[in-house]
């Protein structure tokens, strides 16, 4: 294990329990990643959902095998010098000796950190039951611990996502099983309210990770600092964006021929500038 991952993993974890709320946006790449990194965030994460999107694939539908995405995450931790938590869905398997495999890959590609989700990707049943999902959890944990850093492994629950009759009181219940089954963190996906976060907030005795970015105006960072919030993350939000533009200008040079897009452009010579002086700071 190198030394400079030990620290990171320090770092992440220090985080989590120092007082204040932080951001850690997603990267899809190395290249987004430096960026983020050069802004100044402390930490990032990292999007399966805009790393299947940059390979033309949607996500979940055409998800990575544990391999290609270990592949992926390995090139966005090795390419920063913050801590970098992995999108890990639901540990690339039902079992929990699988869940236990893929955090130990994720370790082993430079992760500090990841999560593991509660939905299963089948309509029919989309969340695992809650036993079975603790279990998976207990797993994550033993694994992480095994690894030689402070491994910080966010529980994530789809309660809100997969239509459940009652997320809230599901959403606690299910938190509340993953922390004591060594969860370091809870993220209860698709809450978008400031009164429901608050609320779950006060309910979950853990910090909390809430993405922004699923739809309509998001919630500011202050807005959710204000309410307890420990972490901010963005999912595949900027992914998505970047793919927005892409679309628009198409649509612009196909329908009027025109190239406007390019005004808002970085040139080249800045971003070769950039990722030159990047490169060298890493050699």
């Amino acid at each position: 294990m190198p030394h400079d991952q030990l620290s990171k993993a320090e770092r992440f974890r220090r985080l989590h329990t120092e007082p204040g709320t932080f951001i850690a946006p997603n990267a899809w790449n190395a290249g987004s990643a430096r960026m983020l990194e050069a802004v100044g965030f402390p930490a990032l994460s990292t999007t399966s959902g805009g790393i299947a999107l940059a390979l033309g694939r949607p996500d979940y539908d055409g998800r990575l095998a544990r391999e290609e995405m270990m592949q992926r995450l390995g090139r966005i931790a090795n390419a920063v010098d913050v801590p970098v938590s992995a999108d890990l869905e639901n540990g690339y398997g039902a079992r929990p000796e699988d869940v236990a495999e893929t955090i130990r890959q994720a370790a082993a590609a430079g992760a500090v950190g990841g999560n593991i989700e509660d939905y299963t990707g089948d309509p029919r049943r989309p969340l695992f039951e809650i036993e079975v999902a603790e279990t998976r959890i207990l797993a994550a944990r033993e694994a992480a611990d095994k690894t030689g850093i402070p491994f910080t492994l966010t529980a994530r629950t789809d309660c809100y996502l997969s239509g459940h009759a009652e997320p809230f009181s599901e959403a606690v219940r299910r938190a509340t099983r993953y922390r004591q089954a060594g969860a370091d963190c809870i993220s209860v996906a698709g809450v978008t309210d400031r009164s429901t976060i608050a609320a779950l907030v006060r309910a979950i005795n853990a910090p909390l990770n809430v993405v922004v970015g699923f739809a309509g105006k998001p919630l500011t960072e202050q807005d959710l600092a204000s309410i307890g919030v420990k972490r901010i993350s963005i999912g595949g939000s900027l992914a998505r964006a970047t793919f927005a533009l892409i679309l628009r200008a198409a649509n612009e040079m196909m329908q009027q021929g025109t190239f406007s897009f390019a005004e808002e452009q970085i040139s080249d010579a800045e971003l070769a500038s950039f990722f030159r002086s990047w490169s060298e700071m890493a050699a």
